[in-house]
């Protein structure tokens, strides 16, 4: 079993920033790679960003040079600081993270509840 904790979702204008943070707990070996996804009304999910436990990072396009993720590893953490917010960028981020639950196991994709983030003026 694996359990997410999100927060820092919210509302705000165009222009402004947020800051979602993502804390993974329970039946951890190894974090392979953190990250957000994010789905908005009618569109299918698609990626944000995710940080691998290297430190190689991902984003999409339409987020690049706005969004920086970054790690705490030692409290399986990860965060999403969001400047320059757009109108487009409403949707439900969902937390994601590909995890190794024993040394034995292999990895498996685990998913927080999701968030609601909204832009609007």
């Amino acid at each position: 079993q694996v359990h997410f904790v999100e927060s820092g979702g919210g509302s705000m204008q165009p222009g402004g920033s947020l800051t979602l943070s993502c804390t993974a707990s329970g039946s951890i070996f190894r974090i392979l790679k953190m990250g957000w996804y994010r789905q908005a009304p009618g569109k299918q999910r698609e990626l944000v960003a995710t940080i691998t436990s290297d430190k190689d990072f991902n984003y999409a396009d339409s987020v690049k040079g706005r969004f920086t993720i970054s790690r705490d590893g030692a409290k399986n953490t990860a965060f999403l600081q969001m400047n320059g917010l757009q109108v487009e960028d409403t949707a439900i981020y969902y937390c994601n993270a590909r995890i190794k639950p024993t040394l034995w196991q292999a990895a498996d994709d685990y998913w927080g509840q999701g968030t609601q983030v909204t832009v609007s003026s």
